[in-house]
């Protein structure tokens, strides 16, 4: 039997007396600053700012006609003693940068204490919703998902034609050891790290531009300029909606990297590393994604990474993670009070769905959106009341599961089979996708296609294009599959391969990416029309472990990271292998020989070898102008044309739990990963009361 508790008061152990024994130090309502309004989203007072609820410092202060003096979390000197190598902290005026953001809270002035507490699936298996809850970059969307408006950076603007982009920073911004975050950080991520060949052997795709880098200068402490060798008009958006963030602690790396100090080397080895590059790695993670390997955190050094981030990673085991407030984050609210509101984030790994849900229902979690579907919409709504939780609804973008069949598969007989777009085009005819949309999605979708741009987001995918072989034709696909050759020789009731042998489909899958239920379905309409199907569930790691190495016989995910500010910056779903590492489609054979200009993988068809030419001169256009969209109408031609993915339903309606005692949150406009879950929705202002 599974037993919980409703929620972790860790507050106890840092006060011992009434509500701040309880980690609710900052009940009462909080003091409010001097002659400046309290001003919130529900009520603005009058006050009109140049991006949506949101001021600059001197912005705020001139409209409002007052000085905001500012207030510190109660328990903020307790949770700094948990973060490892910080020092004990100045007053919360000198640790906030000159010009703070000042954030007008969505319904009221929030809080201070209590834990959020959030579900995972594993260590990196349906973490990026927590991990959205504390993200920033240098700027990010507004809740209405149209506005980019400041975050760490305070300003930005380009140069005619998108070659160069300035960014502002704020004077005095601080890391969460206290020691200033400058321009200088940027171009050590770029420079030191991203261009390093011993960091990165072979520089990220998505940091080169025509295969090129951008050139980068930090003019002074609070000014970068950034320089590309062709337009880049969407780089905006990738600093809006990504989980990678453009900059890294550089005096904390930078002692350790052989560029910045030559016994780098000398010293690694002496703490036990390989050489300097392992030691830079175990702290950087060789990547920017902050989840695992961790590199916010090492136990072997006692040290914790400096973050920008509302909340810094204290404690990690094989069953969650814990982070507390930054004492150096560069918001306040409009009364003064530095956000954010909550203390302490704790994240549990649970891998077991039934169990997951069971926390959800039980009112254990405070928030969750990622990995949860709409098939158990019913059972979240009828444990809303005992729970004490809400259930939203809110349109998925990027939700409709695909299926790729690995084109480049290493048996050449199922290589044979899955490259002749017969074959995709009778598996996508044989599939019942009302019957789906009903039994899966309680007939909230429709059936669509695959594209590489979300329909919602762009002009240039059109009806047709989602209407392309999606109508339940079984007859059609028998047809399509006896025209190729694949019969049943031997009269079991089973297709045969072109060299006689069965023809058996593996078919992996991970909740995380898609329900089981919807598997299963598929797979009988396969079976119906002679192909055998191997289906099995593993873990996210172990999906992308296969899919990564080209041991697929086929990916299954949800068709995400394809929405119009998403693509405007980043086209990997219009070429092979249509995703990332996070989610792989097939050809990637094919890319690697893109890559390495021949000398790896396999020559892609010339369909494919149009598709990377496309693909750059889409970036160099802002996204919605008509170059544009005639190139990105081009790009979901040829996708259409070849089925590289069959899409089942899209226009999904998805779950987003919010439990009742977690405050100014806001039903989201769209739930999904393109525009990285609860980032634009400004968690950093939720605040945590108790019934």
């Amino acid at each position: 039997m599974f037993v919980s508790t409703r929620r972790s008061w860790r507050g106890a152990a840092l006060c011992s007396t009434g509500l701040v024994a309880l980690g609710w130090a900052a009940l009462a309502t909080p003091a409010a600053a001097q002659d400046c309004p309290a001003v919130t989203l529900a009520d603005p007072q009058g006050l009109e700012s140049a991006f949506p609820g949101q001021f600059e410092l001197a912005a705020f202060e001139a409209a409002a006609g007052c000085t905001l003096t500012f207030q510190e979390n109660p328990d903020i000197a307790a949770l700094n003693e948990r973060i490892g190598g910080n020092a004990a902290l100045a007053p919360v005026a000198e640790r906030l940068p000159a010009e703070p953001l000042v954030i007008a809270p969505f319904d009221a002035i929030g809080s201070h204490g209590g834990t959020l507490n959030g579900l995972s699936n594993a260590t990196e298996a349906g973490t990026s919703d927590l991990l959205s809850v504390r993200h920033v970059n240098l700027v990010r969307y507004s809740d209405d998902l149209q506005t980019v408006v400041p975050n760490i950076a305070r300003a930005w603007n380009w140069n005619d034609d998108y070659t160069e982009l300035t960014v502002s920073l704020r004077e005095g911004h601080r890391w969460s050891d206290g020691a200033p975050f400058t321009a200088h950080d940027i171009v050590f991520w770029y420079e030191d790290l991203i261009l390093n060949d011993e960091i990165y052997p072979e520089t990220p795709s998505r940091w080169l531009f025509e295969g090129e880098p951008m050139g980068i200068e930090a003019v002074d402490d609070t000014t970068v300029v950034m320089t590309f060798p062709v337009p880049a008009p969407g780089i905006i958006n990738r600093f809006a909606i990504d989980y990678g963030q453009p900059f890294q602690p550089r005096h904390f790396l930078a002692p350790m990297h052989i560029n910045h100090n030559p016994d780098a080397d000398a010293e690694a080895m002496e703490a036990g590393y390989e050489g300097w590059a392992d030691r830079v790695n175990n702290f950087y993670g060789g990547s920017d994604w902050k989840d695992v390997p961790s590199p916010l955190i090492d136990e072997s050094e006692e040290i914790v990474v400096p973050t920008l981030e509302s909340h810094i990673l204290v404690a990690e085991s094989a069953t969650g993670r814990t982070l507390v407030a930054n004492p150096y984050f560069h918001m306040v609210d409009t009364a003064g009070n530095q956000l954010p509101y909550i203390s302490e984030i704790d994240e549990q790994y649970v891998p077991d769905a039934e169990v997951r849900n069971l926390m959800i229902t039980n009112g254990e979690v405070d928030y969750k959106t990622q990995a949860i579907f709409i098939e158990n919409f019913p059972l979240y709504k009828e444990n809303e009341e005992n729970g004490d939780y809400t259930v939203h609804l809110a349109p998925g973008l990027g939700d409709n599961v695909f299926y790729a069949f690995n084109v480049n598969h290493q048996d050449p007989e199922m290589r044979r089979v899955f490259e002749d777009v017969r074959f995709r085009r009778a598996m996508s005819l044989a599939i019942d996708r009302d019957e789906i949309n009903e039994v899966i999605w309680l007939g909230q979708g429709s059936m669509q296609q695959a594209t590489p741009a979300e329909p919602l987001t762009v002009a240039f995918v059109t009806e047709e294009h989602l209407a392309t072989d999606i109508a339940y034709d079984p007859d059609a696909a028998v047809a399509l599959l006896d025209e190729m050759g694949l019969v049943d020789a031997d009269g079991d009731g089973q297709r045969d391969r072109l060299d006689g042998s069965p023809l058996v489909i593996r078919l992996l899958f991970a909740t995380q990416g898609s329900p089981a239920r919807l598997h299963e379905l598929v797979a009988g309409y396969w079976a119906d029309v002679g192909v055998r199907v191997d289906l099995r569930e593993v873990t996210s790691d172990e999906y992308r472990a296969n899919a990564n190495n080209n041991l697929h016989d086929i990916t299954a995910w949800q068709n995400d990271n394809i929405s119009g500010p998403t693509i405007s910056q980043d086209t990997k779903a219009f070429v092979p292998p249509f995703g990332d590492f996070f989610n792989p489609g097939t050809g990637f054979e094919w890319s690697a020989w893109i890559r390495t200009d021949g000398a790896e993988g396999t020559e892609p068809p010339a369909v494919v070898n149009e598709l990377f030419d496309l693909a750059e001169k889409f970036l160099q256009s802002p996204i919605g102008s008509e170059d544009s969209n005639a190139i990105g109408a081009q790009v979901v031609d040829r996708h259409i044309a070849e089925l590289w993915k069959i899409g089942t339903v899209g226009n999904i309606q998805a779950p987003v739990i919010q439990h009742n005692n977690l405050n100014n949150f806001q039903p989201f406009r769209a739930r999904t990963y393109d525009f990285y879950w609860s980032y634009p929705y400004r968690p950093f202002q939720w605040y945590l009361t108790e019934n």
